[in-house]
């Protein structure tokens, strides 16, 4: 069964789209409402689905690291955003603290995407997804399970195993992961709504380091949802991975700590419409050698023009 959402106040309840307020003055650079104008004039892309859900958007959107509440907004509404990731263990739910900040997330619009960012262990997942659901009455989780701090690379192993258990708990599961193909086919065994493959490490914004390992992926799992997460830093960087057939991207440090994150924010919804646009329409091969765009057969039409005029005279 699927919903569909064009922006939805908590989760999963329609209300018309955010009118963001204009920057003030001083504030460099594209105000949210030229921003997303902008948006809304480009073409829309065809819309997808993920976990029963109709999405417009092949923008995700991080909801961390940004100046201020009100440039959160004003970003989110410029990228044309339907799901906002938001991370629990960051906040310490258990503890209560980040309430305010959920709600900022919440009065965004669009459908929230809670993850697991921040864990180590399997078990410490699946628990932190449990406690999501019960917080956002939303059975959507994005999981992380981190291996090494310092590249902060998921676990192949923990996330495996954490998505076997919330997929059979019901969990729409979006498992971000490394371009490895064989863990991707095990996660959709496990019943994962979308693998979530890396482009580079989380943060480093150096865009695709192994592009032929994602094209791999989409070529050999044609049917996955595949959502590009982690380590995009550059408009092109996103429609490089939309042109090789990814469902959508997922981004967060390369819009909030941009020098204004709001004009980035509608550049790579931008890009992001351009690389899906690219793949729909067929992207001609590479060749290694040159290749006349204009063919050459017999003489040019200059040449016969003026062999023509001296025939005539």
């Amino acid at each position: 069964m699927e919903t569909e959402i064009t922006a939805a106040a908590g989760v999963g309840q329609p209300t018309p789209e955010p009118q963001p307020q204009p920057r003030s003055a001083g504030q460099p650079g594209l105000s949210a409402a030229s921003a997303t104008a902008a948006v809304a004039a480009a073409p829309p892309s065809d819309a997808w689905t993920v976990a029963g859900v109709r999405l417009h958007s092949r923008l995700l959107l991080g909801t961390s690291h940004y100046p201020s509440p009100q440039v959160l907004a004003q970003a989110a509404a410029a990228s044309g955003a339907e799901v906002f990731t938001v991370g629990l263990r960051r906040l310490q739910p258990e503890s209560g603290g980040g309430q305010a900040f959920w709600q900022r997330v919440r009065e965004l619009g669009g459908r929230l995407l809670p993850n697991t960012a921040g864990c180590h262990g399997a078990q410490q997942a699946v628990n932190l997804a449990r406690m999501a659901r019960e917080l956002f009455a939303t059975d959507w989780i994005k999981l992380e399970v981190i291996g090494d701090d310092y590249t902060l690379q998921p676990d192949p192993f923990g996330t495996l195993e954490a998505a076997r258990v919330l997929a059979a708990e019901g969990f729409a599961v979006f498992a971000y992961t490394t371009d490895d193909l064989v863990l991707a086919r095990r996660l959709l065994d496990c019943g994962v709504a979308a693998v979530m493959p890396w482009a580079a490490p989380i943060g480093s914004g150096r865009g695709p380091q192994n592009l032929q390992a994602l094209r791999t992926l989409r070529e050999r799992l044609p049917d996955a949802v595949l959502v590009c997460d982690a380590g995009l830093g550059r408009p092109s960087h996103a429609a490089q991975v939309m042109e090789i057939g990814f469902d959508a991207v997922l981004l967060n440090t390369a819009v909030a700590e941009a020098a204004d994150p709001v004009r980035m924010a509608g550049a790579f919804a931008a890009a992001v419409r351009a690389g899906r646009d690219g793949w729909l329409g067929g992207i001609m091969p590479e060749r290694q050698t040159a290749q006349a765009s204009t063919p050459v057969v017999g003489m040019p039409f200059w040449h016969e023009a003026g062999q023509q005029a001296r025939q005539g005279s």
